[in-house]
């Protein structure tokens, strides 16, 4: 199978507009930052490349960002399946292919079905869904795409979460849409030898 060469504008060691941050010219803190995303046992399929490493490029926002980040990804606050669940409505309306690629397995693995994934991958009606799954998928494609949200759907929504979740949840699903802007405006390639998993536009 051939190998896509990669845009005329994108770096080849960071796969985006931008290139590596360099080590030596960060603060110890930030210096942290790079070494745990440039270890491979890490966890993080993208490492340097993607949007951990686009915000070293300004390190008081990398900071800045961490603890909403930990706050919203901490299971106590949204339970893993909703979180990942949420994060492939993001990408998915978004139409994000390196944040599909970074959570579609996850979201598999915290228990999302492979018959949910293709509802949103295909933006299906999701007819027979669980009202969980069913009301998150028709709230994200009216607040991403309509850029409104119907009385009907927030309430479907405000009966499913108490007030504090529903609000880490929006600004979980707002933040994902951040780190989405990153990766498109700095076009982040997929990692090499991973195919697109969502269909062309």
């Amino acid at each position: 199978m051939s190998v896509e060469p990669l845009p005329q504008d994108i770096d080849p060691e960071s796969r985006c507009r931008l290139p590596l941050p360099d080590r030596d010219e960060l603060d110890k803190d930030a210096q942290k930052a790079f070494d745990s995303r440039a270890n491979p046992k890490g966890g993080s399929l993208a490492g340097l490349r993607g949007p951990g490493g686009i915000r070293l490029h300004s390190p008081e926002l990398s900071r800045g960002l961490r603890p909403a980040n930990i706050r919203l990804r901490d299971p106590d606050v949204i339970d893993a399946r909703t979180s990942e669940l949420a994060i492939l409505i993001t990408a998915r309306e978004h139409d994000c292919q390196f944040e599909w690629a970074a959570h579609e397995a996850e979201s598999k693995k915290e228990g999302v079905s492979d018959e949910v994934v293709e509802i949103i991958r295909h933006r299906r009606p999701p007819t027979g869904l669980p009202e969980p799954d069913a009301a998150l998928i028709i709230f994200g494609r009216e607040l991403f795409g309509d850029h409104r949200v119907t009385p009907e759907t927030y309430a479907r929504l405000a009966a499913l979460f108490d007030r504090r979740t529903l609000v880490d949840l929006v600004n979980l699903m707002g933040m994902y849409a951040m780190t989405v802007a990153s990766l498109i405006a700095f076009d982040a390639q997929l990692p090499e030898g991973t195919p697109p998993g969502l269909p062309p536009r």
